[in-house]
């Protein structure tokens, strides 16, 4: 897995690229970013030509966001790249979180 950031010269954001790769996918057939940026509503990662799901989304300088991916609509996935982990406040798992 991989998160790259961009940080814009001329406003407050940072590009942030989310990338998960075919090779612990398993075959999988949809990835989605879920997280506080987009009010946990599913985002759908593009799937790219080597079988890697890819998304960039446009967030905030100077704050975290927690977020997971979802597998197939069916397994929840941490980012092993997050910059760290919190609780989820909803079950005994974790969500990663991208500090900017």
């Amino acid at each position: 897995m991989a998160i790259s950031k961009s940080y814009s010269k001329s406003k407050p954001v940072c590009k942030v690229t989310f990338e998960v790769p075919a090779e612990i996918l398993n075959g999988a057939k949809s990835v989605s970013l879920l997280g506080d940026f987009n009010e946990w509503n599913p985002t759908a990662l593009k799937k790219q030509k080597d079988g890697t799901f890819k998304a960039s989304v446009e967030l905030e300088k100077g704050k975290e966001f927690a977020f997971r991916y979802l597998v197939d609509n069916n397994v929840w996935m941490n980012d092993e790249a997050a910059d760290k982990y919190v609780a989820s406040g909803v079950s005994q798992d974790e969500n990663s979180v991208v500090v900017l």
